[in-house]
């Protein structure tokens, strides 16, 4: 006889069965109802906790999100950080990125959302890290002290997610370092004094 899940458990389970029907199927073909199969419980429990499939698929996002979460490195240069924390993107991100710009198409025509409103709803009253990062930056006199303005900011990761989704797959290491060093750095300076 297997143990009935309650609680927190039983919430991952119906998660971890959104999560792998959402990256097999699409959104295209997301059920609340496969869901339910997958995860081996009845749809009253489902919908207790989630009342259609958009509530379903955000919670899903979130829960990925605070699964892989990144954490911003502090490894004494605005280089070393940017390059580190988009490795940290490239290896544990892909997925998740190309879900979230690729595969949901369909929630975003439904929800009459974007993928920006998606991020927005995400993110929530969470500090940016890269407040953090540049303000180091700063301090360390690589970049000036005028803020950057949030298009430099978000720069590299723009460039990076730009390259997972034409190719749908990590970006060499040679792209990170020639996004950081030729494009990136040289900006941010520029924009910061």
């Amino acid at each position: 006889m297997t143990e009935r899940r309650r609680g927190a458990a039983l919430e991952a389970a119906l998660l971890d069965a959104a999560w792998a029907e959402l990256t097999e199927h699409g959104y295209a073909n997301f059920t609340m109802d496969a869901v339910v199969q997958r995860a081996g419980t009845s749809r009253p429990v489902l919908y207790r906790r989630w009342s259609d499939r958009h509530e379903l698929v955000r919670a899903t996002i979130i829960r990925a999100l605070e699964r892989d979460e990144i954490t911003v490195p502090d490894t004494g240069s605005l280089r070393g950080d940017v390059l580190t924390l988009m490795r940290q993107v490239n290896a544990t991100r892909i997925q998740l990125v190309t879900l979230v710009s690729v595969h949901l198409a369909g929630y975003y025509q439904e929800t009459g959302t974007s993928p920006a409103d998606l991020r927005r709803v995400l993110r929530g009253d969470r500090k940016d890290g890269l407040d953090a990062l540049y303000a180091r930056a700063a301090q360390r006199g690589e970049i000036g002290p005028t803020p950057l303005p949030d298009r430099v900011r978000s720069l590299p990761f723009d460039l990076l997610h730009h390259e997972v989704l034409m190719t749908l797959a990590p970006v060499p290491e040679d792209v990170l370092t020639e996004i950081v060093d030729t494009i990136f750095l040289p900006l941010a300076r520029r924009a910061s004094n």
